[in-house]
């Protein structure tokens, strides 16, 4: 069985993929997110020995394979439901991915979108994606959007500090 670094490293060195790290998401990177999702789901399948590991774990880090650029005009809610195939269509620009791998990423944002994943490696990776963002938005986001509403709080009432 091949380690993640092996199985992820021709993506995570991709020049384009690499631009992920200038996008905003969840209060950190893109990139961070789509990785942090994707050893998630590669420690998952392992600890069930899912045969399809490989496309699995590489379908997870390629599900938000996209920039802003790439959906501007659109409203936050379009976003939601069109970015799964953009960033499948970026992805496809330099990978072969199986049925499972489209799946995976067409999909990953149901009920957002209405395509239901149609694979549990899909359900899985979906699974995945919504408990990580969830814990990045608690963990990075809110704490960000409490510390400028003290802030706020704190110039208005000019409490010393």
């Amino acid at each position: 069985m091949e380690t993640f670094e092996n199985l992820t490293n021709d993506i995570i060195s991709n020049k384009d993929f690499k631009q992920l790290k200038h996008e905003l998401h969840h209060g950190i990177t893109r990139y961070e997110h789509s990785y942090r999702v994707a050893k998630w789901t590669y420690k998952i399948c392992k600890l069930f020995s899912m045969k399809n590991i490989n496309t699995t774990t590489r379908a997870a880090l390629l599900h938000d394979f996209y920039t802003n650029e790439d959906l501007k005009g659109n409203s936050s809610v379009k976003k939601l439901a069109i970015h799964p195939n953009v960033a499948l269509n970026n992805a496809l620009k330099y990978y072969q991915l199986d049925e499972i791998g489209q799946d995976i990423i067409k999909t990953h944002m149901f009920p957002c979108n209405l395509d239901i994943p149609s694979y549990k490696e899909s359900w899985l990776v979906s699974s995945v994606d919504k408990i990580v963002g969830t814990y990045e938005m608690l963990r990075f986001k809110t704490v960000l959007y409490i510390g400028i509403y003290l802030i706020f709080l704190f110039e208005l009432i000019k409490l010393p500090r």
